[in-house]
């Protein structure tokens, strides 16, 4: 699908904005750029995941980037926002890349309504001890906070905590499957009342 009036941003190496331009009904834009450079252009839209393409040197010539954006699928009930599942590695706090997409996607909805207010739980599965697990479930809480604090909302608006392995989603003991595991390791945003 092609996306007139997407809001397009070309950024230098160093993160500086060089210039802003608005799609056309082709979902195109045009930029003239020095040759020997690095770029990146960052992609907005409202209804899709806000999106940075990385540009390699130019070496000459015109150069065609094709930057396709996700739209925004969430479920916002009377009391949790529900995205995709936000998993983590085995035994790791921090975002991947797959997170870091769901939860850009919780940062648009916020952005959209200054009022919500979201307390995020972390959970992890049940192998290592549960002191072990609520700390590492309090570090996965902590780098969801700072994920979305780092995207411009407000830190009063977001708080977390880690609840170990003390509320699974599947039940399994340690005779879990990897994919039962896998599921246990999750975040949830329930909207503060």
């Amino acid at each position: 699908m092609l996306l007139a009036n997407a809001r397009v941003v070309i950024l230098d190496d160093k993160n500086n904005v060089i210039e802003t331009k608005m799609s056309n009904d082709k979902g195109e834009v045009v930029y003239d750029v020095e040759c020997q450079k690095a770029y990146a252009i960052e992609v907005y839209k409202d209804g899709f995941v806000t999106k940075s393409f990385p540009v390699a040197n130019i070496k000459s010539g015109k150069v065609t980037i094709d930057a396709s954006i996700d739209p925004i699928d969430v479920i916002i009930t009377d009391t949790e926002i529900i995205l995709n599942p936000i998993y983590f590695e085995y035994d790791k706090s921090n975002i991947t890349k797959q997170g870091a997409a769901e939860l850009d996607k919780l940062v648009y909805v916020m952005s959209q309504n200054d009022k919500l207010v979201i307390y995020a739980k972390s959970h992890t599965d049940s192998r290592g001890s549960d002191k072990y697990n609520l700390d590492l479930s309090e570090r996965r809480a902590k780098s969801t906070v700072q994920y979305v604090i780092s995207k411009g909302i407000s830190a009063n608006r977001i708080k977390g905590n880690g609840f170990g392995e003390s509320q699974p989603k599947v039940d399994c003991k340690n005779k879990c499957t990897d994919a039962e595991y896998a599921l246990n390791r999750r975040s949830e945003f329930l909207l503060v009342k």
